[in-house]
């Protein structure tokens, strides 16, 4: 996908293909500004004209979704992580108030080494990814809102404004569903998500960021890639490639895809979280038992933490600030996707880091931001620190070897994960009010 070439100093890490993107995406956002897009009246872009530190209304995204919950939250454009979400709050029908859940989610960072190890490119910090925002049109935002992004250090200073940010919502199937008791009746719903994204170039790569906000408090973050194969790369002829087009001439070099989330928690208005552990382990059936019994242990994660997915293993996030109405803690889950774990570097060899609160930690390889010689990567910040106010770090990995199908254009590969509360409210958070009484026991409702 990027052009297979070493970068070497500064001025030279941009590559060929690289600084042709660039000016391409100069000219596109050039044409955007100069233009309304098509569509209709509610996709048409909203120009906001500088980042507000207080979420003034041009940075503020609320929504209302049809099964009635509100989603609120801030938004600003980092020049390396791109799109930033801040104050992220969210209220179900039935709570008098918003339930706040994170203070900041945003990428922490894109590492693509290339199989054949002869480079590898840290697309947040070191490739242009932030300045690589596309404009996008109506089309791709149906039924929704594009705002435009002024760019920080923009590839063209005279037209730094694209309009690439979509907010949307779109329907994702049941809810739920529920054969009442007695009668024919049928309790279901279907459910409903506000979803906001960006797409960033960076080389032959298209990046799909799509945060989902569901009407049940579940947030899915996922990264697709899309766009083209790098003609460039067509050279792999030493088996660490797969061959495009016709025989066996052009070989596209298989690479990976290691993607960081950075999520600063702020359940009930605080960053004092806790963090932890559930283990579950099968037990063959006991004399007398009919099946297998299951122990489920939790482990209080107290110290930083560098933790592996393991069958049967989660996390979650526990607040120290607020409870439901029930009485018990909120807290939110972390519930990992599918991934191709990279062993070749130590941040790339965990799941999930859990690190003590550090203003200069941002980005998880490559970090640019803090003293001299402080540690560059997320795995080095984890030295025994006790968690008061955790960041979670979520990293999700794709080896992608290339088929025949990726051209042309390349259909988007997906890596995500998701989180999802776990006691916010005190029942389904979409309960029909027939049923709002079956909490718990029988007799021992709401």
């Amino acid at each position: 996908m990027h052009v297979n070439e070493r970068a070497t100093t500064r001025v030279h890490r941009i590559s060929r293909a690289r600084r042709t993107a660039a000016v391409g995406l100069a000219v596109a956002a050039l044409a955007a500004g100069a233009t309304t897009a098509a569509g209709p009246a509610a996709a048409q872009p909203k120009r906001a004209a500088a980042a507000a530190a207080d979420c003034s209304a041009a940075y503020r995204i609320e929504q209302k979704l049809s099964t009635g919950t509100t989603w609120r939250m801030c938004w600003r454009y980092d020049s390396k992580a791109g799109l930033v979400l801040e104050h992220i709050s969210y209220q179900p029908e039935g709570e008098s108030a918003p339930i706040k859940v994170l203070s900041s989610a945003r990428l922490a960072q894109i590492d693509v080494p290339y199989d054949d190890g002869s480079v590898e490119y840290d697309d947040l910090t070191g490739f242009g990814f932030a300045q690589g925002l596309v404009p996008l049109d109506a089309a791709e935002c149906p039924g929704g809102t594009i705002k435009s992004i002024r760019v920080p250090d923009a590839w063209d200073p005279a037209h730094p404004d694209v309009n690439g940010l979509c907010t949307t919502t779109r329907s994702r199937g049941h809810a739920y569903r529920m054969q009442a008791d007695t009668g024919n009746r049928v309790f279901q719903q279907q459910g409903k998500d506000l979803l906001i994204y960006t797409v960033n170039k960076v080389g032959w790569y298209e990046y799909m960021t799509e945060w989902r906000f569901q009407d049940d408090g579940t947030i899915n973050m996922n990264v697709g890639a899309t766009g083209s194969l790098s003609p460039g790369d067509y050279d792999a002829g030493d088996g660490r490639g797969w061959p495009i087009g016709k025989g066996a001439h052009a070989y596209a070099t298989s690479h990976s895809h290691n993607v960081f989330w950075k999520l600063d928690f702020d359940l009930d208005g605080s960053s004092k979280s806790r963090i932890e552990q559930y283990d579950s382990v099968v037990s063959p059936p006991a004399r007398g038992q009919e099946a297998p019994s299951n122990k489920t242990t939790r482990t209080n994660v107290t110290k930083e933490l560098a933790g592996d997915s393991k069958n049967m293993r989660w996390w979650r996030v526990v607040s120290t600030a607020g409870k439901n109405k029930d009485g018990h803690a909120r807290s939110y889950e972390i519930v990992q996707g599918a991934t191709n774990k990279y062993p070749g570097h130590g941040f790339t060899k965990h799941d999930v880091y859990f690190t003590q609160y550090d203003k200069c930690e941002q980005f998880a390889s490559n970090n640019p931001g803090c003293a001299t010689g402080h540690p560059k990567t997320v795995d080095e910040w984890v030295n025994g620190q006790t968690l008061t106010n955790p960041v979670v770090w979520v990293n999700v990995g794709f080896h992608h070897i290339a088929r025949d199908e990726d051209q042309q254009p390349m259909p988007v590969h997906w890596q995500g994960f998701s989180i999802a509360p776990r006691d916010v409210t005190a029942m389904n958070p979409l309960t029909p009010a027939e049923l709002a009484d079956q909490n718990g026991q029988p007799g021992h409702g709401s």
